[in-house]
C-alpha cells in the first residue's frame, strides 16, 4: 500500500533515537512519524546481540502495526547487531541505519587522532571494526567504550557533577593522548555533547552522525515512491515500552525534540 501520508517509523533503545529524528524532522517536516522508545530494555549496548536482534524486531513490528511506511534504526547498536536481520526479514520497505561518523571526522584533517565514544557492544561489532580499519592508515582511532552514559539520559541527567565527573573519568586518558577529534557513536550522546565541551574544551572538533542518516531516509523515500507530496506540517507520535514511567520517558522525548 503505497499511502505516501503514512507515518516513517524511528526506534531506538530509549530517548536518544530523538537526536536522530529531530534531523529528520528537520529535513523533511511534511512528513508524519511515530517514535518508539525501548526504555524498558535500555541499554542496548551492554547485551547480547541475539537480545538486541529479538528486541529490534518487536521495536519494528510496534512500528509496523502502527502503519510505518519506512523504518528508521536511531541506534547505533541495533544498527550494527539487527540491520542486515531487518532488511531481511522486511525486504519490501526501506530500513534505515545509522553509523558512527567517523568518515567525516578522518577526512577532516589529515593524520588525526579520533575517539569513538560509543557504547561496548556497537564498538566491537564487525560493522564498525570494518569501519574503522576502513580509515586506521589515515587517522589514529580510539575506541572508547561508554557503558553508563545512556543510564545518565535515560534519566534526564544532562548536566550533573555526576555526569562531568563520569566524562573526565573516560576521556581524560584520551586527551593525554592529544585527540583532535571525538566521534559521538551513540545516539544518546549528543544531547550531553554541552557536558563534553566542558571536559574537553573548544578546540576539539565532534561529530555526529544523524545528518547522513536523515539524507539517506530521504533518498529511499524518494527512490521507493513514498516521499510525502505534502505541503503542510507533519505530526509527531511518541511511544515508550516503559511500563513503570512510560509517560515520564515520553515527555522528556518531546522535550528534547523542542530544544
Amino acid at each position: 500500500m503505497k499511502d505516501n501520508s503514512r507515518p516513517i517509523g524511528v526506534f531506538d533503545s530509549g530517548i536518544g533515537g530523538i537526536s536522530v529524528l529531530k534531523e529528520i524532522v528537520s529535513l523533511m517536516p511534511e512528513e508524519n512519524y511515530i517514535y518508539y522508545g525501548d526504555s524498558a530494555n535500555a541499554p542496548y549496548g551492554t547485551r547480547q546481540i541475539t537480545d538486541i536482534q529479538h528486541l529490534s524486531r518487536n521495536c519494528v513490528e510496534f512500528l509496523l502495526e502502527h502503519g510505518a511506511k519506512a523504518i528508521v534504526i536511531a541506534c547505533n547498536t541495533a544498527t550494527s547487531a539487527a540491520a542486515a536481520m531487518l532488511r531481511a526479514d522486511y525486504p519490501d520497505i526501506p530500513v534505515i541505519g545509522i553509523e558512527p561518523a567517523l568518515k567525516p571526522a578522518v577526512l577532516w584533517k589529515e593524520h588525526d587522532r579520533i575517539a569513538v565514544m560509543a557504547t561496548p557492544m556497537t564498538l566491537k561489532q564487525d560493522k564498525f571494526l570494518s569501519l574503522m580499519h576502513t580509515y586506521e592508515d589515515r587517522s589514529v582511532i580510539y575506541r572508547v567504550p561508554c557503558p553508563k552514559l545512556v543510564g545518565f539520559v535515560e534519566n534526564g541527567d544532562l548536566d550533573s557533577p555526576e555526569l562531568h565527573d563520569y566524562l573526565q573519568e573516560i576521556l581524560s586518558p584520551y586527551l593525554e593522548k592529544g585527540i583532535d577529534a571525538i566521534v559521538l557513536g551513540c545516539t544518546h550522546y549528543p544531547f550531553v555533547e554541552k557536558m563534553i565541551r566542558t571536559v574537553v574544551g573548544p578546540d576539539i572538533k565532534i561529530f555526529v552522525g544523524s545528518h547522513g542518516t536523515a539524507v539517506e531516509l530521504r533518498r529511499r523515500l524518494i527512490a521507493a515512491g513514498l516521499k510525502s507530496e505534502s505541503a503542510e506540517q507533519g505530526t509527531v507520535e511518541i511511544y515508550n515500552s516503559c511500563t513503570t514511567d512510560g509517560n515520564a520517558h515520553v515527555a522528556l522525548c518531546r522535550k528534547l525534540l523542542a530544544l
